[in-house]
């Protein structure tokens, strides 16, 4: 279902409003995120990324399983607060503000997540109505018009008294991106919004946050393993591997010529990494003496 775009109303002033034109609206200045293992070892998360999103971008970030991305996303809204480095969002250092201004300052940054967290025993309107009433600000007839005006973008008023059950994934998420936009945030984060949704679905939704960045203007940024999700709507991508930015590159018509190109580096680099993690299990059974018939195989040659 195609979502039917309505005027919306000017964001106004906000907290990221003051910060600095000239700047990015997202600065990552060399983040680190490190995790403690049940087992005591230390899993780096993310390794000194430092990366730069401009106001109004569709900006992706790409990788396999695992290789740190999400954490990455994370961070950009303290969800996960770095260890080192330093998160500035519309010119404001996140990581120096009271718990009190981060709460203020998230209203700016709308969240979409993979599995849409939707409050189940509540309603579509009570659903998008959330952010608005935890603060305890809003007038109820702002809410309700917000909230109606929110659901019309995403196409679907008509689902208003529904509850999460009675629902589809593809209108799951798009309740869950009603919900990220009602505050009228500048910055929306989308960690693998349509992973668990078919072809069609996922087309459908890829549209509507297309149009929220043309017709909003609003910065989005876009985690996601799929190539064909980056063709479809991202103009810049970073590639993470191992919690590392190891690429970044504007994706231009045509793109698939680069997308193909970056699907056979990735396949390339994990093809690579098996190999180099079968041979140092070949040497160390070899070191350890362990007899060539009884060895597991997984050395070089088996790969």
């Amino acid at each position: 279902m195609t979502a039917h775009p309505v005027p919306l109303r000017g964001a106004g002033a906000s907290p990221l409003a003051a910060g600095a034109a000239t700047e990015p609206v997202i600065r990552l200045q060399a983040v680190q995120k490190t995790f403690q293992l049940p087992n005591g070892q230390r899993f780096d998360a993310v390794c000194s990324v430092s990366l730069d999103i401009a106001a109004g971008d569709v900006f992706g970030l790409i990788g396999k399983s695992g290789a740190g991305k999400s954490t990455l996303l994370r961070l950009i809204n303290l969800l996960e607060r770095p260890d080192a480095g330093q998160v500035r969002v519309g010119g404001r250092d996140l990581t120096a503000l009271s718990r009190a201004q981060l709460r203020e300052t998230r209203q700016n940054i709308g969240m979409i997540f993979q599995q849409f967290n939707l409050l189940q025993n509540a309603t579509v309107f009570e659903n998008v109505a959330f952010p608005l009433r935890i603060h305890g600000r809003n007038a109820t007839a702002d809410i309700d018009a917000r909230v109606r005006e929110c659901l019309a973008l995403v196409g679907l008023e008509d689902k208003v008294h529904s509850y999460p059950a009675q629902l589809s994934g593809g209108q799951k998420q798009r309740v869950a991106i009603a919900r990220a936009l009602a505050p009228r945030p500048q910055v929306l984060l989308c960690d693998e919004p349509t992973s668990a949704l078919d072809s069609e679905t996922t087309q459908s939704i890829l549209d509507t946050l297309r149009e929220i960045n043309q017709k909003l203007g609003v910065t989005i940024v876009i985690v996601t393993h799929e190539l064909s999700v980056v063709e479809a709507l991202c103009r810049h991508v970073a590639v993470v591997e191992q919690g590392q930015v190891v690429e970044q590159f504007a994706v231009r018509e045509p793109a698939a010529e680069r997308l193909t190109v970056l699907g056979r580096e990735l396949d390339a680099l994990v093809r690579r990494r098996a190999r180099e993690a079968a041979l140092d299990l070949e040497l160390a059974q070899e070191a350890a003496g362990v007899p060539a018939a009884l060895r597991v195989a997984g050395g070089a040659a088996h790969v």
